[in-house]
């Protein structure tokens, strides 16, 4: 059993909870799928936190665009990675914990495979920026779903939407408004499937809660909690480069 998260967006409070959550259920082994850093108010300590609790951690685009630069982003996003920068990289002084810190997020993979299952941040097509939606799968199998399906052999752990999903090789779909305060999807050995985990950090299903899931077997547990967002959002609003439309976002779980 082990637990997967992913989207921290350098939000304390999130995190904290979350990991509490973990420890109460007893499991060691957490995998996280990025984007530890972007839009919140508190990169270093999660860093911190991410670094020794996570058996392994991937790039996002926000951790990428973080050492080469935001140059896709819009303002407000590339403003916040703009601050974090100034708050994580290393000057002429810096002792031994910064740089360790640094290097650390500038030497992320793309991909991990733990018992089968493949984790990622975006896609198999394209590991940080790719986004898999549940909204794009209509009717039916499209040319990227087919590809994507392609990509891995059992399951596929994605963030980078911020949204909880799961999306069958049958092209069934779950959203989080299927998947209810906690729920579990048991018996997926006959089928191939995305799980979108959610997002710790910034929610964006109209629910403000953090968002994460437990693996065991085959069976999938998404598990969302409760966390003081308020607080998170004052901090941010106390930070002249952190734009106040992302503490709304926290407000309004968007």
């Amino acid at each position: 059993m082990y637990a997967i998260i992913s989207d921290i967006h350098s939000n304390i409070e999130a995190l904290s909870v979350v990991m509490a959550d973990i420890d109460s259920l007893g499991i060691e082994d957490i995998y996280c799928l990025g984007d530890v850093v972007g839009y919140g108010p508190d990169p270093t300590v999660c860093v911190d936190i991410i670094m020794d609790r996570c058996t392994v951690t991937l790039k996002g685009n926000h951790d990428e665009a973080l050492v080469h630069g935001a140059y896709a982003f819009n303002l407000r996003a590339q403003k916040a990675i703009e601050w974090t920068r100034d708050q994580l990289k290393p000057g002429f002084f810096s002792g031994t914990t910064v740089r360790r810190r640094w290097e650390f997020l500038t030497k992320l993979p793309l991909r991990h495979e733990v018992d089968g299952n493949l984790l990622i941040h975006g896609s198999p097509r394209d590991p940080t920026n790719e986004y898999i939606l549940a909204t794009e799968i209509g009717f039916g199998p499209t040319e990227k779903f087919v590809e994507i399906f392609e990509g891995f052999e059992k399951m596929l752990f994605v963030g980078h939407t911020h949204m909880p999903c799961i999306i069958t090789d049958r092209y069934e779909t779950k959203t989080s408004a299927d998947l209810g305060d906690t729920y579990s999807y048991p018996d997926l050995a006959d089928q191939k499937v995305i799980v979108n985990v959610g997002s710790v950090g910034q929610p964006r299903d109209h629910d403000t809660r953090a968002s994460y899931v437990v693996v065991d077997g085959n069976t999938i547990t998404w598990r969302r909690l409760e966390y003081d967002f308020q607080k998170t959002a004052s901090k941010i609003e106390a930070v002249p480069l952190l734009d106040n439309a992302l503490a709304a976002r926290l407000k309004e779980g968007i």
